[in-house]
């Protein structure tokens, strides 16, 4: 898969920073708009890097329930981070490494073991300047080896939350330093109250003075509301929250996230930034490839109809489509490629144990079970990857999708007897699927976050697979984040019987890629690692791609428009 790479570092570049704060209220958009911010400098010429900042105590994403913060990313390099370093790989086509994320946590970590080492020389170690000045070494530290032009920092939560004052300090303190390097963009939320009917600008002004009080003056202003913002409304907000009028920035709705940095780039926001931090933009955007891109993902006309049986979908009332954001994402890239409209159902497999019929799922082209932990809802994804392999329903098990997938082969075809996952039933008789080695001893110690098999590793793939056909290549590197693994001892039965691994680690050891011939099944196929975290816009996944294209290719004329 093509993406950019970041040269080598240069020490003495001058290098500009954007910081990006939110308002009163969360949840309107503020991953995206800083990765649509950093797309369209992208645009004009700039190298750009994005870091995350999280007010958290934890010192990552690793632990955090993924209903109440959504997906888990995993770098290349190994750390779980927010979902919004995902949307700053997928927008801006780089890999990003570890130092681009920070936690309150890991903030507060490595100031604690720098003190422990003696690297503060004896002195009296204090929130308030070393916390703030960690702060700004990784963030100069990320620009140093990304070698950029734009530092794009994205300070997550609300301004005026306590736990962001630190580092809103931080942004006070850089922009002191060097003033003419640093620029501050506030999004904020501009509700339309339904018995109202009119937009109201004070939840921004409130938010405004709110950052101000802690030193930190906003350059441009990004105005989300459900509809464009007029005229008067910026006027009255470029008075009373001491910003150019061309500085507020109308972010309306959208029906789909990749028309943001286009939809900026018409109100010429780029040349905020490159006029006030003097940046060496080109004259003109080269948003060419987004464009095209967009432009499939609006022109689609057949649907492939793809269900995504999981079990973190609901909290209360609400359906969280964050939780597996990756994923669902990952098939719209290769849906829009392959020309099709992705028709995307969320299904809990829960569902499938309380009564929900197996037949529903023949009115879906595709079946994908993405990564997950735990034994709620497992039943219910057994009977759905049994239902689909014996229905010859495309198939794509990912993580726990693979493991499960194994399971219910070994149970229905080769008829063993007390099968299951050491994750679900250590003491069943045939753990086919069993926790690895050397997290066992991790696992012993309590040792829980931070310590799976997480990040890049290589994988071999058998010449005339499924999946070599798929990658066009006999090996690939591919993100992990998993315990449990295919247990070797059973490979050879599974093998006789028909499941071809058809990928593997270098030393063999590992199962990495599970398949059906495909005289057996139209496409059954699981991996171990996650590939949506390498899906991208502009380069979607091989084995998304395959397995869109193989939905597509058995739908019936009813799925068809």
């Amino acid at each position: 898969m093509t993406q950019r790479t970041q040269p080598s570092a240069t020490k003495n570049k001058s290098r500009k920073y954007i910081f990006v704060v939110g308002g009163v209220m969360s949840g309107v958009g503020k991953g995206v708009t800083s990765s649509s911010i950093a797309k369209i400098l992208q645009g004009r010429g700039l190298t750009v890097t994005a870091l995350k900042i999280d007010p958290y105590i934890n010192v990552d994403a690793g632990t955090m329930n993924p209903t109440e913060h959504g997906e888990v990313f995993v770098l290349k390099d190994g750390l779980e981070t927010d979902q919004d370093m995902g949307n700053y790989e997928r927008f801006l086509n780089i890999d990003l490494p570890s130092v681009n994320y920070m936690t309150t946590g890991s903030v507060y970590k490595s100031v604690i073991e720098k003190e422990r080492a003696l690297q503060y020389g004896g002195r009296n170690v204090e929130v308030v300047p070393d916390i703030p000045l960690e702060v700004i070494a990784r963030i100069k530290r990320a620009g140093e080896i990304a070698d950029a032009d734009v530092i794009l920092t994205e300070v997550g939560g609300t301004v005026g939350e306590y736990q962001n004052v630190l580092f809103l300090e931080a942004i006070r303190m850089m922009k002191s330093e060097t003033p003419e390097a640093v620029g501050v963009v506030m999004v904020s939320y501009l509700p339309v109250p339904g018995s109202i009917g009119e937009m109201k600008t004070k939840p921004t002004q409130t938010a405004v003075r709110m950052l101000n009080s802690a030193g930190v003056f906003a350059d441009i202003i990004i105005a989300r509301a459900p509809v464009a913002v007029d005229k008067k409304r910026k006027a009255k907000i470029a008075t009373f929250c001491n910003v150019r009028p061309e500085h507020v920035i109308s972010a309306p709705d959208v029906a789909s996230i990749y028309d943001i940095p286009l939809n900026f780039e018409a109100d010429h926001l780029s040349d905020r930034p490159c006029e006030l931090l003097s940046l060496p933009c080109t004259k003109t955007s080269d948003l060419t490839d987004w464009k095209r891109f967009v432009a499939r993902s609006k022109n689609a006309k057949d649907t492939v109809k793809i269900a995504v049986v999981g079990k973190y979908f609901s909290s209360g009332d609400f359906v969280l489509a964050d939780v597996y954001i990756s994923v669902l994402e990952a098939i719209k890239y290769s849906a829009y490629t392959l020309g099709l409209k992705p028709e995307i159902t969320y299904l809990s497999s829960v569902a499938f144990e309380t009564g929900k019929s197996l037949s529903d799922l023949k009115k879906f082209d595709g079946v994908l079970v993405p990564g997950g932990f735990g034994t709620t809802g497992i039943a219910g994804k057994l009977k759905v990857i049994e239902y689909v392999r014996k229905n010859k329903i495309p198939y794509f098990g990912i993580c726990y999708g693979m493991q499960l997938a194994v399971l219910e082969f070994a149970t229905n075809v080769l008829k063993m007897k007390d099968v299951s996952t050491a994750e679900i039933n250590p003491k069943a008789t045939n753990l086919v699927v069993d926790i690895m080695p050397e997290q066992k001893e991790k696992i012993a110690k309590g040792d829980m976050g931070g310590s799976m098999r997480l990040g890049q590793y290589p994988a071999l793939l058998d010449k005339g697979s499924i999946a070599a056909g798929a990658y066009k290549s006999g090996e690939v590197l591919e993100r992990h984040r998993h315990r449990y693994e295919v247990n070797p001892e059973y490979i050879p039965e599974l093998a006789g019987a028909g499941l071809r691994f058809s990928g593997t680690s270098p030393d063999g050891r590992l199962m990495e890629i599970m398949e059906l011939p495909k005289d057996v099944h139209p496409f059954f196929l699981g991996v171990q690692f996650h590939p949506e975290l390498q899906a991208r816009p502009l380069a979607p996944h091989p084995l998304f791609t395959a397995f869109v294209k193989a939905s597509g290719a058995t739908r019936t004329p009813k799925t068809k428009k």
